[in-house]
């Protein structure tokens, strides 16, 4: 197989941002497999507080150039078995690689990826749409410019209880919060019974990743089911989380991919865990990579191409949250043809 690697720069749009930050682009790479005149895509995106630079996945990827050149897609998750143990401390460039191998596969044998995993689409939870940790009057023109049955309101900073409220009285919609583990116990413990009020369905990484001391205080406090996203990165992780958690978060680049990740919700479900399929801001490459464990989880929030200003790609589509699945193999994305000139 042939590697192929093209640099991003992705744009986000303004009403974007969290407890982490917020900046004006991110940087991202596609990574291509090339086999029999096909090319199958995947996608990394640089994340701040993870230590991904677009140097640190030039480096990962090139480790493996050459052990790709003998390696040929007999079934997709041959890529990962055999670079993982090379590429154990960069899941992000171990995803994008999954991510293109079962592209690939299915490129190559004519049908999309679901259904290689023998799943059906007729029916997958629908996406939220993201609501930034933004100012109030800009949330709520946010909102009404966008109408989504559900949404995920970014939280942790000192106009929590103000954003919820004022999306809370526009509309009746499924409202979820992210805190981005931006919150104290006792505030994670206060904040989960004004939520609750506030008809607010689950609270995602209420407080930091390492605080174990504060999780334990928590347990059993809080008036609202809590979800890991910054705790559960690996599939080791899930049963970390477990005793402390009611669900967790997977995304495919911190796990590795899709091949880890199935690991992960097999895991989840023996656990009694409920699930969701998340994103980073990425391209419709990676989406729509995610969106094809979409019909084996609860949630899914994969409205990484609406916090940019412009999608580089095509792919599985989002209309007011419902997924919609192109009748094309493999993950189904095409990338835009300047892109991978």
């Amino acid at each position: 197989m042939k590697l192929i690697i093209k640099p991003l720069r992705l744009e986000i749009s303004a009403s974007f941002a969290t407890a982490h930050g917020q900046v004006s682009h991110r940087d991202a790479v596609w990574v291509g497999l090339e086999q029999e005149g096909n090319t199958g895509w995947g996608e990394a995106t640089c994340v701040q507080y993870y230590g991904i630079t677009p140097e640190r996945l030039f480096r990962a990827l090139e480790r493996v150039r050459t052990p790709l050149l003998t390696l040929e897609i007999t079934h997709p998750e041959i890529v990962y078995e055999q670079l993982q143990p090379v590429l154990a401390d960069e899941p992000f460039a171990l995803c994008a690689l999954d991510m293109a191998a079962y592209d690939l596969y299915g490129k190559l044998h004519g049908h999309p990826t679901w259904k290689y995993l023998d799943l059906s689409v007729e029916s997958v939870p629908l996406s939220s749409l993201t609501i930034g940790l933004i100012p109030v009057d800009q949330a709520v023109e946010f909102l009404e410019s966008n109408p989504w049955p559900v949404y995920k309101i970014k939280l942790g900073g000192l106009q929590d209880r103000q954003l919820v409220e004022a999306v809370r009285n526009r509309t009746s919609a499924t409202i979820r919060v992210d805190a981005n583990a931006g919150w104290t116990p006792v505030e994670a413990v206060e904040m989960s019974a004004f939520l609750k009020a506030m008809d607010v369905e689950f609270i995602e990484q209420p407080l930091p990743a390492t605080d174990l001391a504060g999780i334990r205080i928590i347990q059993g406090k809080m008036a609202l089911p809590i979800m890991a996203d910054e705790s559960c990165h690996l599939p080791d992780d899930v049963v970390k989380c477990s005793p402390y958690y009611d669900a967790i978060n997977i995304k495919l680049m911190k796990c590795g991919g899709i091949t880890p990740a199935r690991t992960m919700i097999s895991e989840a479900r023996q656990l009694g865990l409920k699930i969701m399929i998340g994103c980073m801001t990425e391209t419709s490459v990676g989406i729509s990579a995610a969106a094809q464990l979409l019909p084996l989880v609860d949630y899914a929030d994969i409205d990484g191409p609406f916090l940019l200003k412009e999608d580089p790609a095509e792919g599985v589509r989002l209309v007011h949250g419902v997924v919609t699945y192109p009748d094309t193999p493999g993950n189904g994305c095409t990338p835009s043809s300047h892109q991978v000139i």
